[in-house]
């Protein structure tokens, strides 16, 4: 998971970071509501960690701003020193998942973050065979069945359609996409990712007038689109 973590305290950033990347996560860091701000408006992220009290807008008004703003607001798991229970429910109120009350130990944090992240994509790490309206993903196979047709896709092409049904009508980052389906910091060149969303829309005619869009979306990345009857036209990448 691509995770972003808001937090001032550099020794508490450390056992954060250190703690998510022992489980293989993703981990972008931030020292400032604002910083964290202007990154949320550019790339996608899985999981929001946000202290309370932090430069600039408070980890608080970060969750209010994703919740507020993003299409599909990623979980949050809220940590910080506020140990009350007005504290607490004020944050859960507010839309966070769960809640950390520092100082923090290792063995809570990873269990409450793998909690949260089951609850918000319960089909995240399967290897079975998973359903998206008339689509059949079978990761063993890497095929794709729908209608009457069976398509056989890379290793890449069926991470990336998997990566783009799980999270149907959210936008993803460029950088989102990239680090799912190729890894931390891919040393690719800068149509590799154009090119492979060209041959899924094409293999698995994801076009509008067989109820899907896949479109990019400006000076983001891309959004696959369920398209109901009528709103061909109303629906913009």
């Amino acid at each position: 998971m691509r995770v972003a973590i808001l937090e001032d305290d550099p020794a508490h950033g450390d056992l954060v970071e250190a703690a998510l990347r022992s489980e293989s996560h993703l981990c972008l860091r931030f020292a400032s509501g604002a910083a964290l701000l202007v990154r949320l408006r550019q790339e996608t992220f899985d999981l929001l960690i946000l202290d309370w009290n932090v430069p600039g807008p408070s980890g608080l008004d970060v969750l209010a701003w994703s919740r507020a703003n993003l299409q599909a607001p990623p979980p949050v798991l809220m940590i910080t020193a506020r140990a009350s229970a007005e504290d607490i429910v004020t944050a859960l109120d507010a839309g966070a998942d769960d809640f950390i009350i520092k100082p923090i130990e290792r063995s809570i944090l990873l269990a409450r973050v793998n909690a949260v992240l089951r609850r918000a994509y319960p089909s995240g790490a399967t290897m079975r065979p998973e359903t998206f309206g008339d689509h059949l993903f079978d990761p063993m196979a890497e095929t794709v069945a729908y209608g009457e047709k069976t398509v056989k896709l890379t290793s890449k092409e069926f991470a990336l359609a998997l990566a783009f049904f799980r999270n149907m009508n959210r936008p993803l980052g460029r950088a989102y996409l990239l680090e799912t389906v190729w890894g931390r910091n891919p040393d690719l060149p800068t149509r590799t990712l154009d090119a492979h969303v060209s041959r899924i829309r094409a293999k698995l005619d994801l076009r509008p007038a067989l109820g899907y869009r896949l479109a990019p979306v400006y000076s983001y990345g891309y959004r696959l689109e369920a398209i109901t009857d009528g709103a061909e036209e109303s629906s913009a990448p």
